[in-house]
Parts: C-alpha cells; structure tokens; sequence
C-alpha cells in the first residue's frame, strides 16, 4: 500500500493504527439464516436459564472422525528449559465415533463410542440415555439439524417414547448446543497431545475422561442474554444487506 500511494512504510502503519485499521488480522463468521431463530433461541436459552420441573434437560451431539494418532517415534520428555516433544508426522489407526448427552443441571455426560454414526447408531445411544434415565422424568434433548437427528426411524422411535421431547437448534448455530464446550475440553485434555496405538487406546482414553467427568461434575452455566444475541443477528444481517 506503501507504494501504491507513494508514502513511507511507517505513515501507513501510523495511519492503521489512528484508525484501528488491522488488515493482516480477519475473523470467521456465520449468520443463520433460519426464519424461526429467534424462537428457537429463546426456547433452548429457556431450558438452560429455567429447566421444567420434573424433567431432565439433555444437550446431546455426536463427536464424530476422532483418529487414533500415533507418532512415528516416541515423544521426548519435559525437562528444564525444554518443552516435551513429538514428532510432527503419525500413523493412523482407525477413527471412532462418540455420542455424549449432557445433563445440562446436574453436569454429567452419558457417552459411547461406536463405528460410525447413522441413524441406527443414534436410535441406540437414545436406548442408552432412555435406560439411564429414571422412570417419569420428561427428558428434553437439545440438538442440532444433522441429518440423522431426523431421520424417519427416529421420528418412529420417538412415538414410541413419548416422553422424550426434541429441541432443534438453529440453522447454523450448534454454539447454542451445551455439549459442544464438552467435547472441546474432550479434545484440548485429552485428546489433542495423546498418542494412541489402536482404536481400542482410544476409546479406553475417552471413556476415561467420561467418567472422570461423570464423577466429578460441573453444572452448565447459560449467561448470555439471549436478545442480545438475537439483535446482533439482526445487526449482522443488515449489514450483509447494505454490503449487496
């Protein structure tokens, strides 16, 4: 820009900096588009902030392509002044698919891997919670609009278990999903810095880590308000309009 403009290096920065101008630095966005959002919104944030009584509020998703790395040679211990250390290339061993329902009140995760994740594989992880979960509790299940979530064998299934209710995020909008900060921890603790030899490795490491979070567990904690969070869309959009 410098040279197009004719100036010295040191007059553009100083004139970026006046403005707060960064153009070396960008952030990703995605606004939805779903026409019910601030409804749905509304309706999950509800369940967060203010749970019916007599029910369980379950954020559940899956957490799917998990690899099993290992590293061509052994990692190098932490010692003074060095950071430990591991080889930058790996071995793949197979991959792995885990559901996880959180218990938005009580804080606790229900998990299972499996193979991979069709409908069937999510019929049978709604079977796992529907054990798990005592009898005459309402059990509101918040998800996002995978496929699968939707598929007609779960609808089937779902009238055969009344008491199971859906809750649908937007378009979009999987952020709104509680069990997404899970496995985000999932993955920086455990997940991210292991070495595994096998899928078995693997799963033995995440169902660990499940019942380590089960033992210990941390209620979820909404605190956003959610019209802020609807008129900030609305922000976004118009200015998308403006731009076209």
């Amino acid at each position: 820009m410098a040279e197009l403009v004719g100036i010295s290096v040191s007059s553009v920065q100083r004139i970026w900096r006046a403005h707060g101008l960064q153009p070396h630095r960008w952030r990703q966005f995605k606004l939805s588009n779903d026409p019910n959002f601030a409804a749905k919104v509304r309706d999950i944030v509800g369940l967060y902030v203010n749970p019916p009584a007599h029910a369980i509020v379950l954020s559940v998703d899956e957490k799917s392509q998990i690899q099993a790395l290992d590293r061509t040679q052994p990692g190098l211990p932490l010692k003074p002044g060095r950071c430990g250390t591991m080889t930058h290339d790996y071995k793949r061993h197979g991959t792995t698919t885990l559901f996880a329902a959180l218990d938005v009140l009580a804080g606790k995760v229900i998990g299972k891997c499996m193979q991979r994740h069709r409908h069937q594989e999510f019929i049978r992880f709604l079977n796992t919670i529907e054990a798990a979960i005592p009898a005459g509790k309402v059990i509101h299940v918040i998800l996002d609009n995978y496929a699968t979530h939707k598929a007609p064998k779960v609808r089937e299934w779902l009238t055969r278990h009344p008491r199971f209710v859906f809750h649908f995020t937007p378009t979009s909008a999987s952020w709104l999903n509680a069990v997404e900060g899970f496995f985000a921890k999932l993955t920086n603790r455990r997940l991210k810095r292991g070495v595994f030899c096998s899928i078995v490795d693997l799963q033995a490491a995440i169902n660990r880590f499940l019942a380590d979070t089960y033992d210990n567990p941390r209620p979820f904690t909404w605190t956003a308000d959610p019209e802020r969070i609807i008129a900030a869309v609305k922000r976004g959009h118009q200015t998308l309009d403006s731009i076209h």
